[in-house]
């Protein structure tokens, strides 16, 4: 991920500022620094996202990107996600956690997150099986804007209590909460976007290398004019 503030800011909010009474603290912790990078916007923007800030959950977190309407991939994630699949879940679907009965409701609640946009918290149930034993869990979805106050991304964390057991595990939604951050438009606003630096460890891939962008820019470098007038004497 990417920081937008100095190591002094007053806006960087620490997890280890909070706590909560919760079956699943580290949910809490999570949404409370979302909401600090909010501090009364609509939504924060994905490149204020700061890992040093989210350390003690950082093995629970991950970053979904929107790809339709109704399917949001992982772009990061951390390595308690891993785990539970028995694979790297970078590039998969998010519904991939989740029993072929869970997905009409997982993809409603997809598309309330980017739409709404709404905050999303799933209860979840392991899907029992042989050499399984139980597994409950909660989810934690929230959006956020980029630099253009499109809502394309979002921010989770999933908890878990119980032993996973063999991978890969999924899970059914016992109970679904969502709550408008944005009041009654429910639409982000457009702000200056913060300097941004690149942080360590959680920033997202390069864009592709395009080999015809690159050809078209080798015919007409930079600076200089497609087309010359040349003047031949009489």
């Amino acid at each position: 991920m990417q920081q937008g503030f100095d190591d002094g800011a007053a806006t960087v909010v620490s997890l280890s500022a909070f706590r909560s009474n919760m079956r699943y603290p580290i949910i809490n912790e999570v949404e409370a620094y979302w909401e600090g990078l909010r501090d009364s916007r609509p939504l924060p923007r994905r490149s204020e996202l700061d890992p040093r800030a989210l350390e003690p959950a950082l093995d629970r977190v991950f970053l979904l990107e929107r790809v339709t309407p109704h399917v949001v991939r992982f772009r990061l994630a951390g390595q308690s996600l891993h785990h539970l699949m028995g694979m790297d879940v970078r590039g998969m679907p998010l519904s991939a956690l989740f029993t072929a009965d869970a997905r009409a409701d997982l993809s409603a609640n997809i598309e309330s997150l980017f739409q709404g946009p709404r905050m999303v918290r799933l209860t979840l149930t392991g899907e029992p099986g042989l050499a399984r034993r139980k597994l409950d869990g909660e989810m934690l979805l929230l959006p956020l804007c980029d630099e253009d106050g499109a809502v394309n991304r979002a921010l989770g964390c999933l908890a878990t209590e119980g032993t996973p057991g063999r991978a890969p595990r999924r899970f059914r939604i016992a109970a679904t909460q969502s709550r408008d951050p944005c009041g009654a438009t429910g639409h982000p606003v457009e702000r200056p976007a913060p300097a941004a630096a690149t942080a360590p460890g959680f920033a997202e891939q390069a864009t592709p290398f395009d080999n015809a962008g690159s050809a078209q820019n080798d015919r007409h470098p930079r600076g200089r004019p497609a087309l010359r007038l040349v003047k031949s004497g009489d």
